[in-house]
């Protein structure tokens, strides 16, 4: 720790009392991932144009080319101010309003609260304004953007709902009482919206050195790999041709964007930015649902689970695949809809009895067959049912919400490490039974040699909730040892060490992750306490400051900044040093 932040170890000696209190009131952080280079960030242009790198196959291949540029991936993402739906909306849960408009050509996200006082005397008045660097999403369903702070891209707390024309918050935070302003932008998710996604760093999953993308939409090479090597031989070269893959590999394609599930979990050392097409994709992410939840049938994202199940496939087995039916170049006009997913059917359903007589007056097969329904997990949207049933199961029928059962999507294999780490996001919200399941597997992973950063802070997670303070802080300085900035791990080690009378490496740790990331606003909180609590009422005055610019909106910060009270715990910020 540096001598710019303590005065000897005296300053710290004289704080142990306060340490015991601490971990009733300090915040358990419960997990992020980081990838990347560990190169410096530098400041972007928040104007920065996109790279267009599909111009140089529409040579060859002009008819496809042209086509799939009306395609909503080839629309995935682009500059924001590019089609901004200009409008806003008050949240009623939050009583934030929202505006998104252009100023001088660029695009911008602006937000107000009146400022009142509450019963608690606390003014949750709330202003500012953020200009928008991209946008992500074709506006077919729906479109979000991003921008850039001090080197840290974020998602905006709004989304544009296209079938609807109504602006609206994001999936999962429509009773969220506060503005979710940090909302990080991660690779991995970047990966299905747009083209030449970049690593983020090694001190934060959201920090990049430059754009978190240089293309804008999904382009040629998601899905036919690296075209250098064919373009210099003038289309002699080698590329490659999905349909000509094995059944999973060509799969993988796909299912690389159109599957999530309930948890994804990556391999030891893999991550979905870094999949490849031809790639196994199993290799690189397991995705789990469970089956158990509810709402398990009407999920945005089960249309390949769905499909597993589906009578079509059941019969077809690996002869049927996403492009049996769906073009991946265009989709067929209003006008041609009907025709083309009919034709797609009756390649298999052949026989001119059956063309001629099988509800002749319904042409459309999917009104039946595969019904429309309201999506669980995406508001203001529906889903395509792929189940294919001949008479589909009735609307609203779902699972009984019994203790969870994690099932791998597809022909994976998935072992203690991925159901354990996959039972440990379940165990974030409340649920003990599988945080007990995820603890038996993820020790009998670590004990078969399982040695990588996730099992480690899953691990330090399910016990430090268990009660086992030293072996969670084992895990965590496993988990350190292997990736200095991970922090989930840092700011739990710091809980713990500031309530074992370890404050100087406590402060340590969370200056670290706050360096890092000043979003990460419980550890920034838990830091700025300790500081108030040792007397330094100016840092703990500037890191509340700080953490402000990146969530202005956190009750526990305001109530901090204006009360002195964190974690029903009281420190006079205004105490003279």
């Amino acid at each position: 720790m540096s001598g710019s932040r303590v005065t000897g170890k005296g300053r710290y000696g004289a704080a142990m009392a306060i340490s015991a209190a601490l971990l009733s009131v300090l915040v358990i952080a419960q997990g992020s991932v980081t990838h990347g280079a560990s190169d410096a960030p530098r400041v972007v242009d928040d104007a920065l144009a996109l790279e267009h790198p599909d111009k140089a196959c529409a040579g060859c291949h002009k008819e496809i080319y042209d086509r799939y540029e009306r395609s909503a991936m080839a629309q995935g993402s682009g500059v924001a101010s590019d089609g901004l739906a200009a409008g806003g909306f008050t949240h009623a849960a939050s009583a934030v309003s929202y505006k998104l408009f252009l100023r001088g050509g660029q695009a911008w996200l602006s937000y107000d609260r009146p400022s009142t006082k509450g019963s608690n005397g606390i003014d949750a008045g709330l202003h500012g304004e953020q200009q928008l660097a991209y946008f992500i999403g074709s506006g077919k369903r729906g479109r979000t953007y991003l921008f850039q702070q001090d080197g840290l891209w974020f998602e905006a707390p709004v989304n544009y709902y296209s079938k609807k024309q109504m602006w609206d918050m994001p999936p999962a935070f429509g009773s969220a009482t506060t503005m979710p302003y940090t909302l990080r932008v991660d690779s991995n998710c970047l990966h299905c919206h747009a083209g030449e996604v970049q690593n983020s760093t090694l001190e934060a999953r959201n920090r990049y050195n430059g754009p978190p993308f240089r293309a804008g939409g999904i382009g040629c090479a998601a899905c036919h790999g690296d075209p250098s090597a064919h373009l210099a031989s003038q289309g002699h070269g080698p590329i490659i041709n999905p349909s000509k893959l094995s059944a999973s590999r060509r799969d993988g394609t796909c299912l690389q964007c159109h599957v999530e599930g309930d948890v994804e979990i990556y391999r030891a050392g893999k991550s979905l930015a870094a999949y490849q097409p031809g790639q196994e994709l199993g290799d690189n992410v397991v995705y789990f649902v469970n089956t158990e939840r509810e709402g398990y049938w009407n999920r945005a994202g089960s249309q390949y689970e769905a499909l597993l199940r589906s009578a079509c496939k059941r019969g077809s087995g690996d002869r049927l695949t996403c492009t049996t039916c769906h073009d991946p170049h265009g989709s067929p006009s209003a006008e041609q809809r009907v025709s083309f997913y009919r034709a797609r059917c009756l390649s298999c359903h052949t026989g001119p009895v059956f063309a001629q007589q099988h509800h002749r007056e319904q042409q459309d097969c999917a009104a039946c067959h595969m019904p429309r329904r309201k999506s669980d997990d995406i508001p203001h949207e529906q889903l395509t049912d792929h189940d294919i049933e001949a008479v589909p199961h009735p609307p609203g029928f779902e699972s009984l919400d019994h203790s969870a059962n994690l099932v791998a999507v597809g022909p994976v294999s998935a072992g203690d490490r991925e159901t354990g780490l996959a039972y440990a996001q379940l165990a974030k919200s409340g649920d003990h039974v599988s945080g007990e399941k995820a603890l038996r597997l993820l020790l009998k992973a670590e004990g078969a040699g399982a040695d990588d950063v996730e099992v480690h802070v899953a691990l330090g997670y399910l016990q430090q909730i268990s009660g086992n303070q030293g072996a969670a802080r084992t895990e965590y300085r496993a988990a350190l040892a292997k990736d200095p900035y991970e922090s989930t791990a840092a700011t739990n080690l710091a809980v713990l060490e500031a309530a074992s009378g370890r404050v100087e490496e406590s402060v340590r740790l969370l200056q670290r992750v706050v360096d890092a990331d000043p979003s990460q606003t419980s550890a920034g909180l838990n830091l700025a306490f300790i500081e108030c609590k040792l007397g330094e009422t100016a840092k703990a005055k500037a890191t509340l400051d700080l953490l402000r610019r990146f969530n202005p909106d956190s009750t526990p910060l305001r109530q901090f900044t204006q009360t002195g009270i964190y974690g029903g715990q009281r420190c006079d910020l205004q105490q003279t040093p």
